[in-house]
């Protein structure tokens, strides 16, 4: 095994590590989701167990990242996120914008129209709007979100977001863990009294 393959593998452990603690995670509650032992997830952390295919690709999906992000760090110094957009059901398209995914995960979404279909899980949703027109459903309430308009909800209400008609919606879709808030800080204009911030969460899908 050459040393560059051995670095590698050497930094995968500890890059789970964090990645689980990020997300404030147990060993416990990641072992439940992957069906891996706390021993064995243990060891892997620590270096005491060589990660394999089988043991990273249930790891990456129960992290909601790519493959990738788990074998090897971003370049030192290149502060640049290399898209790779992923197909997605219904002919939806996601890009991951983050790198390497702390407390918040952010991505890029082109969705096709697909039938409604409420989910819940844990989290914390927000929704950006770039292009045509987002349809939310939250619970027994329906709005219709255009260009610039902004949503966020905990995930554990029933929810569904999709296009409001046959075309296709752009949106940038922010998510985080259970009990995240997104803070709005505006610096008050000489004219205007200082503005007051808005808590109140809308919704999101997964």
């Amino acid at each position: 095994m050459d040393e560059e393959l051995e670095q590698i593998l050497d930094g995968i452990g500890p890059r789970l590590r964090a990645l689980r603690r990020d997300r404030r995670l147990t060993l416990e509650a990641l072992a439940a989701t992957t069906g891996f032992s706390v021993s064995t997830l243990s060891r892997l952390e620590s270096g005491k167990r060589r990660p394999t295919l089988e043991l990273l690709i249930p790891l990456a999906r129960a992290h909601r990242i790519a493959l990738d992000q788990l074998v090897a760090a971003p370049a030192t110094g290149d502060p640049r996120v290399h898209l790779t957009p992923l197909r997605k059901a219904h002919g939806s398209t996601l890009v991951p914008l983050t790198q390497y995914p702390g407390r918040v995960q952010v991505f890029k979404q082109v969705l096709s129209a697909r039938e409604p279909k409420l989910v819940t899980h844990d989290g914390y949703e927000w929704l950006y709007v770039l292009a045509g027109e987002l349809r939310l459903i939250l619970g027994e309430h329906e709005s219709t979100l255009s260009p610039g308009e902004v949503a966020e909800f905990d995930t554990t209400e029933p929810h569904w977001f999709g296009p409001a008609s046959t075309s296709a919606v752009e949106i940038l879709h922010l998510f985080g863990p259970r009990g995240d808030r997104a803070v709005v800080r505006a610096r008050p204009s000489t004219d205007d009294p200082a503005p007051t911030a808005s808590t109140t969460p809308p919704s999101t899908t997964s």
